[in-house]
């Protein structure tokens, strides 16, 4: 057994510290005791905890949620609503899709007990055990599996327990999964069926080495995926639905884990899909450029709100929500206007989303920069139990190279 799996007890015990596990995984006192982290120091200005319950982010009412134009016309002029959390939208969307599509199957490990962030919760009392299925411990297995089903026209709909376990299933998903719409000539889907791969991804305070890695960058290359990855409930329901019903080709569906109960927001009941490959701005401005994506843009949301009042300009804020096909024609637009541009991820700064985002803006907006395009991003290395946060851009990292860029 993978060393990973080993540390599956200890990790619980950390996700139960910061609330990301239901009461099923509650410890003994004597363990819950150890104290992980403190309390920022009272002069903190900077980096302070991301109050998402303030975060003009996220829909705090039904009349903001609703207003979103991207919604469908019908959708927008009903008037209900649903407060949910980012993973109980993922199950609503997860509970359209197998209510609307009778031969659409989710398998993986765990699954049908709710899976470890209770993303599947109630799913399999509710479709029965032949539609909501657990699997055994092998990830290329599941992603084989799952390429012959929706090659057979079902709607394949694996869970990778997390990211950071997909990389046995890599070779299904690069020289299969990804040209085997290719290989059948020009076939309008993927075949007669849809495959959609999800995967809780990215930093949870204490995942260390085999829990909190983002590994979105490894997919750049392979010609035939798409990569999504939501900010929120109302973007996680309506491109999940949008995965498995319009895309003709299979997507990775990467959903940041920190925002599995963080991200909280009115969402409406009524299934809508929302655009893959469609960047949104999220803010506008006309001095600086920041292109982020996940969990990043709230990190980014409250930087910009010091980075406007300590430099006196106005910050342009877009969240790219596909990286494979990324929105060049949204973010050259901005750029263009702007003249600086800052990418944010917290992936490694080698061979992430950044590097291919920076070199294309250099390339389309060359003669309209003012500054060389910066980079914030998670260093180069693997991720560190006890250093996790020193790891990860913050609001002081974003600040910083927004004034080195202001200022070039």
């Amino acid at each position: 057994m993978p060393v990973g799996r080993r540390l599956g007890v200890l990790f619980r015990q950390q996700l139960h510290h910061h609330n990301l596990l239901p009461r099923a995984f509650s410890l003994s006192p004597s363990r819950q005791s150890r104290a992980y982290s403190r309390p920022p120091p009272s002069n903190r200005k900077l980096n302070l905890p991301i109050d998402f319950n303030a975060s003009c982010l996220l829909a705090h009412s039904s009349a903001t949620a609703l207003a979103n134009p991207e919604l469908p016309g019908d959708v927008r002029a009903s008037t209900t609503t649903k407060k949910m959390n980012y993973f109980q939208a993922v199950n609503d969307a997860l509970a359209a899709i197998l209510e609307e599509d009778e031969r659409a199957c989710i398998f993986g490990e765990d699954v049908a007990f709710g899976g470890v962030f209770r993303c599947t919760t109630s799913l399999s009392d509710r479709f029965g055990s032949q539609r909501v299925f657990n699997t055994p411990l092998t990830e290329q297995g599941i992603i084989g599996f799952a390429i012959g089903l929706a090659a057979q026209g079902h709607t394949a709909l694996p869970e990778i327990q997390f990211a950071d376990y997909m990389f046995p299933a890599f070779d299904q998903l690069h020289n299969e999964a990804s040209k085997y719409r290719y290989r059948a000539g020009g076939a309008k889907s993927f075949t007669s069926g849809h495959l959609v791969v999800r995967m809780p991804t990215g930093a949870v305070g204490h995942g260390a080495l085999y829990h909190s890695q983002s590994p979105e960058g490894f997919f750049s290359g392979c010609q035939g995926l798409k990569v999504v990855i939501p900010r929120g409930p109302i973007q996680a329901k309506g491109l999940l639905l949008e995965a498995a019903q319009g895309a003709h080709d299979p997507v990775i569906f990467m959903e940041p884990k920190i925002l599995y109960r963080a991200a909280v927001e009115q969402v409406p009941t009524a299934p809508y899909r929302l655009p893959i490959g469609k960047a949104e701005i999220l803010k506008e401005g006309k001095d600086l450029t920041i292109i982020s994506y996940g969990t990043m843009v709230y990190i980014c949301e409250a930087a910009i709100k010091h980075i406007e009042k300590e430099l006196g300009v106005t910050v342009e804020l877009i969240d790219l929500r596909t990286i494979r096909p990324w929105d060049k024609k949204t973010v050259e637009g901005s750029v263009n206007k702007t003249g600086r541009c800052i990418v944010v991820h917290e992936a490694s700064r080698t061979g992430g989303v950044g590097e291919g985002v920076a070199s294309e803006v250099a390339e389309r907006c060359f003669l309209r920069l003012e500054a060389p395009v910066c980079r914030v991003t998670g260093f180069d290395t693997h991720v560190p139990l006890a250093f996790e946060s020193f790891l990860m851009p913050d609001v002081a990292k974003v600040f910083d190279g927004a004034k080195k860029t202001l200022e070039y």
